[in-house]
């Protein structure tokens, strides 16, 4: 299977570097500098590896039919000190709400993403330290 993506420089002039990319038919911006008003290419691989758990996740809590009202990860990164700053670890916390869950089967679906489904674990975990913890809360998450 093929992926592409174009990436086009647009702060030509601006101290910072921000680049506009096109994957697929999806356009997204990534950031660096004192000015940035989206992510960095750091910040976005710390997204897309919860992203890429959390859409494994809540799928197969759907299959195993748990009545899930909200969900959220939070993810907490290390990072070297010297140049090119890699992630050493990766901390990915569950939060699960939901009414009746079955700890288990919440267990069970964070170990099929992180041993099974989701690609950008797998790419990560020969370098990085990944743990995961999951949380389950009766109800549904306050309103923001």
């Amino acid at each position: 299977m093929s992926n592409d993506a174009r990436l086009k420089l647009e702060t030509l002039q601006a101290p910072g570097l921000r680049f506009s990319v096109h994957v697929g038919r999806q356009a997204f911006m990534l950031d660096s500098g004192a000015d940035a008003v989206a992510p960095t290419p750091m910040e976005a691989v710390l997204g897309a590896v919860g992203g890429c758990t959390g859409m494994d996740v809540i799928s197969v809590l759907r299959k195993m039919r748990q009545d899930v009202t909200g969900y959220e990860i939070e993810l907490h990164a290390e990072r070297t000190e010297e140049h090119p700053r890699v992630f050493t670890s990766i901390e990915i916390v569950h939060r699960v709400y939901g009414n009746d869950l079955q700890p288990s089967m919440v267990a069970r679906a964070i170990e099929l993403s992180e041993t099974r489904y989701c690609s950008v674990h797998a790419m990560l975990a020969p370098t990085v330290r990944l743990t995961s913890r999951h949380e389950l809360i009766p109800g549904k998450p306050a309103a923001a």
